[in-house]
């Protein structure tokens, strides 16, 4: 009986795993962005200037998803490098691909900041603070890793041209610049002295790390537009991811300006809520520029057929950026245009990922997402 038994039941495990692993090969790093995507619509809703009735609840329950999510991406992330380790490292070295371990910090880091925003309401304050402190210093590290790695892999590993440019390569440099926005968040919570300050300039450095390396792959990306024409079709949606840098640090600049007066000397406090809206200010003007853009590009697209992808998820952290950077604005300016132009993106933002949410969720479970990329 028993040998009857042991061979039909790891008969049964072998199918088992024969269905499930395969399901993983290609769950590809880009998968952060659903978390991304999630967590800024909390971020962005809490932060709007208007009361809306039940708006701050519907928010504190998508900051629970993006965290649930965050849970689950980590830990099939982790199954794919376990179970498929030569796939994992081949997508360190593909240049489609790599860029994207970029997400992963800003998935902690975006997690950490709606902890701050809204989960505080759930889990309390202390834990709050000590679940983003955690969130900060993972994301940041791992940020900061990926802004040096990923550009010395393709660089030693994969050789590039002009033609290959993609804002995709973006996505390893912002991560320093979500940092800059959650570091002051943290500011207050410290001691009161030499902590305080620190943790202040340090996020204004890596505001600038990130700053200084998006003025160098922007023209790179604007200049293959120009000379080669428009994105493959499914690439087309990541040219939002434009909008990332430039609403991250906005956002940045009025968030640092907000945690100066308690961390750093008077005479340098006063000059950070100027600089957030004399950098702020023409930023977000040339994002919206680029938000029009982008928009008339990707209708193009659409009506030549433009596919569902993972890449549809630039339609929404981007743009979620966008929303915080002018609300930063509206607060330290007191534009009412301003206001309603945070709530104009942000409904902008809601529909995008309501529309995205749902194909990804129907992509995944009909498998098309999680198949082998097709060959060209």
């Amino acid at each position: 009986m028993l040998t009857a038994v042991q061979p039909r039941t790891h008969t049964t495990a072998s199918a088992l795993t024969a269905v499930r692993l395969p399901s993983l090969r290609h769950f590809g790093p880009q998968w952060y962005a659903t978390v991304m995507g999630t967590a800024i619509v909390a971020t962005a809703g809490a932060g709007l200037p208007v009361d809306v009735p039940g708006l701050r609840t519907a928010c504190t329950a998508v900051w629970a998803l993006s965290a649930a999510m965050l849970a689950v991406v980590l830990t099939a992330r982790a199954a794919h490098w376990v179970g498929h380790r030569d796939q994992a490292r081949d997508h360190l070295i593909d240049p489609a691909i790599a860029p994207f371990y970029g997400c992963l910090a800003m998935a902690l880091l975006a997690v950490g900041v709606g902890t701050l925003s809204v989960g505080q309401d759930v889990i309390g304050q202390r834990a709050a603070v000590a679940t983003a402190a955690a969130l900060f210093g993972a994301g940041t590290l791992i940020g900061l890793a990926a802004a040096v790695v990923v550009p010395y892999l393709m660089v030693v590993r994969r050789r590039v041209g002009p033609a290959t440019a993609s804002p995709v390569w973006l996505l390893p440099v912002v991560p320093p610049m979500v940092s800059a926005s959650l570091g002051p968040l943290l500011v207050p919570h410290l001691p009161a002295g030499q902590w305080r300050e620190a943790l202040l300039l340090a996020s204004y450095a890596m505001f600038g790390i990130s700053l200084l390396a998006t003025l160098i792959i922007l023209p790179v990306v604007f200049s293959r537009l120009i000379h080669h024409g428009a994105l493959p079709l499914a690439l087309t949606p990541s040219l939002f991811l434009v909008l990332g840098p430039l609403g991250q640090s906005t956002t940045a600049v009025n968030k640092l300006a907000d945690a100066a007066p308690g961390a750093i000397d008077a005479q340098y406090a006063q000059g950070f809520p100027a600089f957030a809206v004399i950098y702020g200010v023409p930023v977000l003007g040339f994002a919206l520029l680029w938000l029009v853009l982008a928009t008339a590009i990707v209708v193009r697209a659409l009506k030549r057929g433009m596919p569902f992808t993972m890449s549809w998820w630039a339609f929404t952290f981007p743009v979620g950026t966008c929303v915080t950077g002018a609300e930063g604005l509206a607060h330290h300016t007191g534009l009412v245009a301003l206001e309603w132009l945070a709530v104009g993106l942000y409904v902008l933002l809601v529909t995008a990922w309501a529309v995205t949410g749902l194909r990804t969720l129907r992509g995944l479970f009909g498998g098309a997402l999680l198949a082998a990329p097709r060959q060209r």
